[in-house]
């Protein structure tokens, strides 16, 4: 039986932004919301839309993230006719072995795609935070016959500058791409969610694979390539929550706002659940000495002290006398006796001795990277 619609997740990126929490892991694999991490949301949004067929592209640091992944079990993903496969780059018959942009890691994987024979691609960035029904995107594309559906989102017009820009017409028919415009025209910006006809882009990248080898990314190549040939190429309006968390600032943001019941990324949702590898702990520990406030404590914690308008995530130790301000706290973190931490994230593993103090603020937030001690006299983190 054919298959509609491939999903391929491209979780390759090492993340620099994100500065010390993506030294030792990818970015899709950084923690996220106190039990999640980052691709847990792409992942579910596969499964809730009815894809079947998943290929998770890796590259840089993929160990933590092939772990958590694994057979894709806690999102449905295993079985006879369901399934996610990491794809890792290799060394192939011309000597290519890392991915030198996102079509190019298309490009190196047509075998798998192939073997799923597939009408249709769906291409998604493994780092973003958000909910959305792919099939609903489908239907657009199939009901406008386009050759390509791009996601846009709305942006103000002064955050356009930091995105590629799809300039449309009155049918949402794009007839321009700006990469990063100096001047937009609009405020459509790409969301890095792209739906192909598989055989059109595969045939786009096997000549291109023959002769110059130019199709390395999809918005500075394809897009443009599609373009120039008149190929049908339309936005799809998303107008729910997204965001990209590739700074520091906007993951310390998202992490807030996921705090917020009111927001519709909300957990608490029964129709469009987000799916996590979820690590077996006892139940968190809270202390008659503890203070909790508008807070999101997982399993295995044990808080002594107080957390306020904060996340903290599984096994995490807060002595007493601590107190955790309007931050995020990482799996398995150990924060002592009297220490004070205000707008920051503290990596997997991180050490806080006793009276360290780590504030930061609303643009300036500090951060403690995987397994980093910090003792009590360090009291100007960055």
């Amino acid at each position: 039986m054919k298959n509609e619609m491939t999903a391929m997740i491209l979780a390759g990126g090492q993340g620099t932004r994100l500065g010390k929490l993506t030294r030792e892991t990818a970015k899709p694999a950084v923690p996220f919301g106190g039990r999640y991490r980052i691709i847990d949301f792409v992942l579910s949004n596969c499964t809730n839309s009815g894809i079947s067929h998943v290929g998770v592209v890796t590259q840089y640091q993929p160990l933590e993230l092939n772990d958590h992944i694994g057979n894709g079990e806690s999102w449905g993903l295993n079985g006879h006719s369901r399934d996610v496969t990491i794809l890792q780059p290799y060394t192939s018959a011309d000597g290519e072995n890392w991915f030198s942009g996102t079509a190019h890691a298309i490009t190196q994987n047509i075998t798998y795609i192939d073997s799923h024979d597939p009408e249709y691609v769906l291409v998604l960035s493994g780092d973003h935070i958000y909910k959305m029904d792919y099939d609903a995107m489908l239907q657009y594309h199939k009901q406008m016959n386009a050759d390509l559906t791009v996601g846009v989102i709305p942006v103000t017009l002064e955050e356009a500058s930091r995105f590629g820009i799809m300039n449309t017409d009155e049918e949402n028919r794009i007839i321009e791409f700006e990469e990063k415009p100096e001047h937009p025209k609009n405020n459509l910006a790409s969301m890095g969610i792209y739906i192909f006809n598989w055989k059109k882009l595969r045939k786009y990248l096997k000549e291109d694979q023959e002769t110059d080898k130019k199709l390395v990314d999809f918005g500075h190549d394809v897009i443009p390539a599609y373009l120039a040939n008149e190929e049908d190429i339309y936005a799809y309006a998303f107008t729910g929550y997204w965001k990209d968390v590739g700074t520091i600032d906007s993951l310390w943001e998202a992490n807030m706002e996921f705090l917020d019941p009111e927001n519709s990324l909300h957990i608490h949702d029964d129709e469009w659940r987000i799916y996590t590898k979820n690590p077996i702990s006892p139940p968190q520990f809270l202390s008659e000495k503890s203070e909790l406030k508008h807070a999101l404590v997982a399993d295995g914690c044990f808080i002594e002290g107080a957390v306020r308008n904060s996340l903290v995530s599984q096994n995490v130790q807060i002595g007493e006398g601590s107190l955790v301000k309007d931050s995020v706290i990482m799996a398995n973190a150990k924060i002592g006796k009297n220490v004070e931490i205000d707008h920051a994230i503290v990596g997997e593993y991180a050490v806080l001795s006793d009276g360290a103090k780590l504030i930061g603020k609303q643009g300036e937030i500090k951060v403690v990277g995987f397994a980093e001690e910090i003792g009590g006299t360090d009291n100007d983190k960055k």
